[in-house]
């Protein structure tokens, strides 16, 4: 099961550098590849507006 940004993303960056597989893209709401997500959730826990949730 991927981890999935809603669209309360402020695409403020904090989540990218924590992703180990380089699964998430820059955008005006940040983007995780479902394929390449290995649900560690580390995004999801430095999320400041709590967007990132499983999907």
């Amino acid at each position: 099961m991927a981890y999935h940004i809603d669209d309360s993303c402020i695409a403020c960056g904090s989540c990218q550098p924590e992703c180990p597989v380089d699964a998430i893209s820059e955008g005006d709401v940040y983007v995780i590849d479902p394929d390449t997500c290995t649900d560690c959730g580390a995004c999801s826990e430095v999320c400041p507006t709590e967007s990132i949730h499983p999907e």
